[in-house]
């Protein structure tokens, strides 16, 4: 069960590392030190939940209806195909993430903010609900959960780092370069999940 948690912590691990608005929200926290453990804590257990929703649905519809499978996995290997494409986009003409924003500093605002920027976001239901989702059921019972484990360790650990360990890590992120590294590992992850999700 090993490579199946660790498969399902790669593969939500690439898609919860591009630069976004989550992510940059999250590091202004940990840049500023304002609300730190509740915003990571509200990016976490919303992943977490939209995983186990993937995780249990995908598992539902393979069982009633396995040529619906047919027509998610295809689905899911366009949106990868595709979400590889503007990693390599981003990858040639990198961007800095500029970290020094402004952020209102009630604990309320930075609740409803993440809340929003969390839930609101169309990317994340196809990335946690429909894809992993989708990667997880080729792992079968109980494989699909400990992929599903797996993932939501990735959220955990990327969120934790994000938000805990931002002061140190925004000179890094501050440079196009480092950018750059992250969204080509990332195109080449993309596209070789796309050719494992249909085979």
């Amino acid at each position: 069960m090993l490579p199946t948690f660790l498969t399902g912590l790669g593969s939500a691990a690439s898609l919860i590392v591009a630069i976004g608005a989550q992510n940059a929200f999250v590091l202004r926290q940990g840049l500023r030190r304002e609300h730190v453990l509740p915003v990571v804590i509200i990016c976490v257990l919303s992943d977490a939940l939209l995983i186990a929703a993937g995780v249990a649905g995908i598992g539902v519809l393979v069982k009633n209806a396995p040529v619906a499978l047919q027509i998610v996995r295809w689905a899911g290997f366009a949106f990868l195909v595709g979400y590889a494409v503007f990693a390599a986009r981003r990858a040639l003409k990198p961007e800095s993430l500029n970290a020094s924003g402004a952020v209102a500093g009630s604990l309320a605002a930075a609740i409803g903010t993440c809340l929003a920027i969390t839930w609101l976001n169309p990317h994340v239901y196809l990335d946690t609900v429909l894809l992993l989702g989708s990667l997880s059921a080729s792992h079968g019972d109980p494989g699909r959960w400990v992929f599903g484990a797996g993932a939501a360790t990735a959220s955990l650990l990327w969120f934790g780092l994000l938000g805990f360990g931002a002061r140190f890590a925004a000179p890094v992120f501050a440079k196009p370069v480092a950018w750059r590294i992250l969204d080509g590992g990332i195109a080449v992850l993309m596209l070789v999940l796309a050719v494992l999700l249909v085979i």
